[in-house]
């Protein structure tokens, strides 16, 4: 079956560029566009999505906040937020809104069709260490930026956990833990999914996020413990 993907873009050139790259494959279907991302949520009522492609800058209702809405709701699409340099705040606010990752919107076509085919298959769709370098920018923006008390949940992981956590909140992969610790990529997976377990979190963009704002992190990959 066909993933389906919704285009969400105040700008109807790039949907056009981005429909016509994603028609080309046989296993991905363009199935609904929106111009903003009222239109979005309104379409989303009537139209099954497996993947939304969701820019962040749009009239009436933006990315962001649409992101939020579809996230919250039951059996919800992933969301892959658009961004462009000059507008990285917005990409790290829609992942903190629940989106599974985020794309440039100039990516090479290939890297933007693994992506979508990554999202559908659960995995994250963004390589660590490009979120690693969008929260490093944008850290002191947070709210908390280690200035609050760590979330409690943080004291269920066990010593080795939190060694993973760390590490892949600085962007290392699953390969490059494994080589660290001297530990299994099997063994890493195993303890990124007890993770994500124990502190009720999606993915390991959640994990990065998470880090950031209880300050176990900070800007330039410094480490809070």
């Amino acid at each position: 079956m066909a993933i389906r993907v919704m285009l969400v873009d105040d700008q109807a050139l790039l949907r056009t560029g981005f429909r016509m790259v994603l028609a080309a494959q046989p296993d991905m279907e363009v199935v609904a566009e929106a111009g903003d991302g009222a239109e979005a949520i309104d379409r989303l009522r009537s139209t099954a999505v497996d993947v939304v492609l969701m820019d962040v800058r749009m009239p009436r209702l933006d990315g962001v906040e649409a992101t939020r809405r579809i996230c919250a709701g039951p059996n919800a699409p992933k969301v892959l937020i658009l961004t462009t340099f000059d507008l990285d705040e917005y990409a790290f606010s829609g992942l903190k809104a629940g989106a599974s990752g985020f794309m440039l919107k100039d990516v090479p076509p290939a890297e933007l069709l693994s992506a979508i085919r990554s999202v559908h298959s659960g995995d994250a769709v963004v390589a660590p260490s490009t979120t690693r370098r969008l929260l490093d920018r944008f850290s002191p923006l947070l709210p908390s930026a280690g200035k609050e008390p760590r979330d409690p949940a943080l004291e269920r992981l066990t010593e080795r956990e939190r060694e993973v956590m760390l590490l892949v909140a600085q962007g290392l992969s699953n390969g490059e833990i494994a080589a660290k610790l001297v530990l299994s990529e099997a063994t890493v997976k195993t303890h990124v999914g007890r993770i994500l377990t124990k502190l009720s979190l999606r993915d390991r963009v959640q994990v990065v996020v998470l880090a950031y704002e209880s300050g176990l992190v900070r800007a330039g990959g410094g480490t809070g413990y």
